[in-house]
């Protein structure tokens, strides 16, 4: 080893000894509900608006759960939450199973990225306890997210509506970067999902040779349109489950008119019907609309165990009853963790995504058209606008070795943007398809050991030729059969 490279490791060992004393000056012991020991916790004030650095502050939190070997390796794991809206540190438990072996010798790091759980938090009243009627109204959803809006204003850390424009990925990456820099860590390792990969791959721009890999789950890419993508990739995901149960023996026996009966489903609507409230119980009477139907199915869609159920709840909803089909749909917003900072979500979606709605090149699904988008153009053109620049949209090669999932059944993030984010990054990325798989993939079969082996390897070449065969023949869930149909079968 030369004088000079003696020399230089020797600064940086200074530098990460430096680095590591102000680190544990920053931190303080703390509890977060769900997770078992002891964590510590720290924030960060950042400017609300970096070009006024007289301007108002907002308190960054983040979470550090420790690892556990006393000589721990100086890369932390990052996880980048999806939404957009979610918080880190609440999803954090749920989360954490997938990080425990990493956890041995890296700390694991939760930062709520700007506007959500405790980072100045762009919160909007919990509209799911509202009667299902409510719910659905397009025109109270929008009376809501502007009295939201107006309510926001009064936060202390607003000052005046222009300023829910700071809530971008953009800044919001140079945020998580400032929290890497106060934990003395010279590169961190990413771990997104969902929009989390929009975010991971904005860090991988702005900070590239902070990065040292990057695992990329359910790839939402900074050029998706995500509310016309929405019914584009929707509109596929329902198209295969169809094609699905006509292919497997027992959902085309049980099911045989099932595209009659969502034709005739989708015919009939709206009409009047009566259904239990999912999270109440309360029996409601209300107007089943188009709106309601679609984004049930759409709900259903992200879980290949819900997707299932589809069947069984279609039929019921074409002969006049939608509990099942209301239940169902239900699922994915009554999971701990899932709600969103609806503010947060609106200021990231009508920055990024709504003013490229006129371009988007995705065309809307037969069945799922542009309601959806419908309501977003509509609160965007009331939201204050954040400032992208224009090398956010463009995904730059990267030497970082990067991992990317993507579920063949996903509703949301199908693998055709991962594949295009994979050639984008170059020869170091890797994209692994899990034909059965839904929304988020990092939970299903071998895919945390995935996760493992890849942040572990010691050497970029060996993480980026993982073999990942193991996660890829999972089989799809079995049609759901209810009680009545199967005990009628065994008696005929």
């Amino acid at each position: 080893m030369t004088r000079a490279r003696r020399s230089s490791l020797v600064v940086v060992a200074a530098a990460a000894l430096a680095a590591g004393a102000a680190h544990a000056q920053t931190l303080t012991a703390c509890r977060v509900p769900g997770l078992r020991n002891s964590v510590q916790c720290g924030e960060l004030q950042r400017l609300l608006d970096p070009a006024r650095p007289d301007g108002p502050k907002i308190a960054v939190h983040y979470v550090v759960v420790p690892a556990m070997a006393r000589r721990k390796l100086p890369d932390p794991v990052f996880l980048l939450a999806g939404g957009p809206g979610q918080s880190a540190i609440d999803v954090g438990p749920q989360a954490f199973a997938l990080f425990s072996r990493l956890n041995t010798r890296r700390d694991i790091v939760f930062v709520d990225q700007r506007g959500t759980g405790r980072s100045a938090p762009l919160t909007c009243d919990d509209a799911r306890h509202e009667t299902l009627a409510e719910q659905a109204d397009p025109d109270r959803q929008l009376k809501q997210l502007m009295q939201c809006k107006a309510a926001l204003t009064q936060r202390p850390y607003i000052r005046a509506e222009s300023d829910l424009g700071f809530f971008t990925t953009t800044l919001a990456m140079q945020d998580l970067d400032a929290v890497r820099a106060q934990l003395g860590a010279l590169r961190i390792n990413l771990v997104g999902i969902s929009y989390g990969t929009r975010a991971a791959l904005e860090y991988m721009r702005q900070f590239p040779t902070h990065v040292r890999r990057s695992v990329l789950d359910s790839v939402a890419p900074p050029d998706m349109v995500l509310p016309a993508s929405f019914s584009t990739d929707g509109q596929a995901a329902f198209d295969a489950m169809l094609r699905a149960c006509e292919q497997q023996a027992a959902c085309a026996k049980t099911y045989p008119r099932l595209r009659a009966d969502w034709a005739a489903l989708l015919a009939g609507l709206p009409r009047a019907v009566t259904a239990a409230q999912p999270l109440t119980g309360k029996t409601e009477h209300f107007t089943l609309t188009r709106d309601m139907v679609l984004s049930a199915v759409r709900g259903a869609l992200y879980s290949p165990s819900a997707t299932a159920a589809l069947p069984a709840a279609i039929t019921e909803a074409a002969a006049g009853r939608v509990d099942a089909l209301v239940g169902v749909g239900a699922l994915l917003s009554s999971r701990k963790g899932i709600q969103l900072a609806t503010g947060m979500h609106f200021s990231v979606v009508c920055a990024e995504d709504a003013p490229r709605l006129d371009e988007a090149a995705d065309k809307p699904g037969a069945d799922f058209g542009t309601d959806h988008a419908a309501l977003y153009r509509r609160v965007c053109a009331q939201w204050p606008r954040g400032a992208v620049p224009a090398d956010f949209y463009k995904v730059p090669a990267s030497p970082v070795p990067t991992l990317l999932f993507s579920g063949g059944a996903d509703p949301a993030t199908p693998p055709r943007h991962g594949a295009r984010i994979a050639a984008a990054l170059g020869p170091t990325a890797q994209h692994v398809v899990v034909p059965n798989a839904g929304h988020s993939v990092l939970g299903v079969g071998c895919a945390r050991d995935l996760l493992f082996r890849f942040i572990d390897e010691a050497d970029d070449q060996a993480a980026s030729a993982l073999d990942a065969s193991c996660v890829k023949a999972i089989p799809r869930p079995g049609v759901f059969v209810p009680m009545s149909n199967t005990t009628e079968a065994a008696t005929k």
